[in-house]
């Protein structure tokens, strides 16, 4: 009875699974095609309007930078003037020292002359207490100010006051250890001044600086990354940046926009409520009220995504440090799906309700369970001796080499059209790296994701956790 029973359900199980291969791959296919025509676009029109142009118009919208920090005291100094080095005619630098017990805040003060100031803080969107705004006595650091608060437990916090302090239309929001191309402001203010809609955020493709050389806060060389869990994070970051991110900002379909580099209309960004201090995934989140609050209030509106580097961060070195990370980012996701639930299929939400939520929650938040419940029917069929066994190597051989074929499709392309690589040997080991992924890394995301999950539907206490990062002493060489 108990081998006919397991039979039944591996049965279903491989019927279930062959039509939501087909829909996924059929999806996949849509999304290349997709991300092809927006990247052949770009590069057709990015010259619409004049870069140089725009920089001389008496239109040129002012960009505020807003980075928060947690003990970053020793590397503040050279992060804090690499933002100052951006090439834009009109923006300001906004750090956040977010209550850190190190030495953040003194290193500030002495590296950049400051001294606290007056200021008139209005607090749009509530946070902990802010003690005090500080601004250079030297002219040189004239776009810099410094917000010193109490600790808020989180991103969302720090962002927030920094926002309340900005002064300008349009924000970006990044850490304060990324590397920014220092046309970075440009090409991702150049949406909002160049469309007839309303843009109401940007982003860009991030790359990883581990291994990279660093000199002074300044990208000095790129390299790929040496250790193994970078590396197939590079793989990650090629395809969904390059394939996933720019066919969804196609169709405007975006729904996330990297909280390590994003650009925002500040004004809807305020009206929503800014970033919620209790989401673990707080840059999904503030995208979905954002698109809600523009269907609400039937104002047309676009996501846009640039298909270029504009940004270098450091990843995870360790599987530790890399679960912690995926398990938060999958609470996020399933929090900001739970949180948002009433949008899923309402008419007034337009493509939100009916393709890009529904889209999330199946392909995204769905996939590591059903993977996890296939799991559980193999052994069980191979326990009981009722397992298809061909059908299961047609369907994994299948499924497997689409995946890899859109994978290095990816690469072929970032390739081609950014030379992010150094030479051939470096592209034949991304290439090993995605033939090998399946079974070496894939595995781990699943667990993550499942672990947020359980901690989710538990409602565990909320913890950010620490990113242990290599930093400037080993990964980073510093001139003197």
């Amino acid at each position: 009875m108990i081998k006919n029973l397991t039979y039944q359900l591996i049965h279903f199980y491989e019927v279930f699974i062959s039509f939501f291969s087909v829909a996924f791959i059929l999806i996949y296919i849509s999304l290349s095609l997709l991300s092809y025509y927006a990247i052949l676009k770009h590069l057709r029109y990015q010259k619409f309007i004049s870069e140089d142009i725009l920089t001389r118009s008496n239109h040129l919208l002012g960009v505020s930078i807003v980075a928060p920090a947690f003990n970053e005291g020793v590397n503040i100094v050279y992060n804090v003037k690499s933002l100052l080095s951006l090439t834009y005619p009109k923006f300001e630098i906004i750090i956040v020292n977010d209550g850190s017990t190190d030495d953040t805040l003194s290193k500030l003060i002495t590296e950049f002359e400051l001294v606290k100031i007056d200021f008139y803080y209005q607090e749009k969107i509530v946070t902990k207490t802010v003690r005090g705004h500080y601004k250079s006595t030297n002219p040189i650091y004239s776009k810099l100010l410094v917000v010193d608060k109490e600790n808020g437990k989180s991103k969302a916090d720090a962002s927030n006051a920094g926002i309340n302090s900005s002064k300008y239309p349009l924000f970006i929001c990044t850490d304060v250890d990324c590397i920014l191309k220092r046309d970075t402001i440009l090409k991702l203010a150049k949406p909002f001044m160049e469309n007839e809609t309303k843009v109401i955020a940007t982003g860009a493709g991030i790359r990883i600086s581990n291994s990279c050389e660093i000199k002074d806060g300044f990208l000095h060389k790129v390299h790929f990354p040496k250790d193994w869990y970078p590396r197939f994070q590079e793989l990650e970051y090629v395809r969904s940046f390059l394939f996933g991110r720019m066919a969804w900002s196609q169709i405007n379909g975006l729904l996330l926009v990297s909280g390590g580099l994003g650009m925002f209309d500040k004004e809807i960004a305020i009206k929503v409520g800014g970033y919620w201090h209790k989401s673990l995934g707080e840059d999904m989140e503030l995208i979905t009220r954002m698109r809600k609050y523009m269907h609400e209030n039937k104002q047309k509106f676009l996501i846009k995504y640039i298909p270029e580097s504009l940004c270098w961060t450091e990843v995870p070195g360790s599987r530790e440090v890399l679960i912690r990370q995926r398990t938060r980012w999958a609470r996020g996701l399933a929090q900001t799906l739970f949180l948002h639930r009433k949008m899923f299929f309402k008419p007034k939400y337009g493509g939100t309700a009916f393709l890009i939520l529904p889209y999330f929650f199946i392909f995204e938040f769905l996939v590591p369970i059903i993977e996890f419940i296939g799991i559980v029917l193999l052994i069980a069929g191979i326990i009981t001796g009722s397992l298809n066994t061909e059908h299961l190597i047609i369907m994994s051989a299948f499924v497997y080499l689409f995946y890899l074929l859109i994978t290095l499709v990816s690469i072929m392309i970032d390739d081609l059209l950014y030379k992010s690589y150094a030479n051939y040997k470096e592209l034949m080991v991304l290439i090993f790296m995605a033939i090998i992924e399946p079974f070496v890394y894939h595995p781990l995301n699943v667990y993550a994701s499942l672990k947020g999950y359980w901690f989710f539907f538990r409602q565990t206490e909320q913890k950010w956790g620490v990113m242990v990062r290599k930093g400037y002493a080993t990964t980073q060489k510093l001139t003197p």
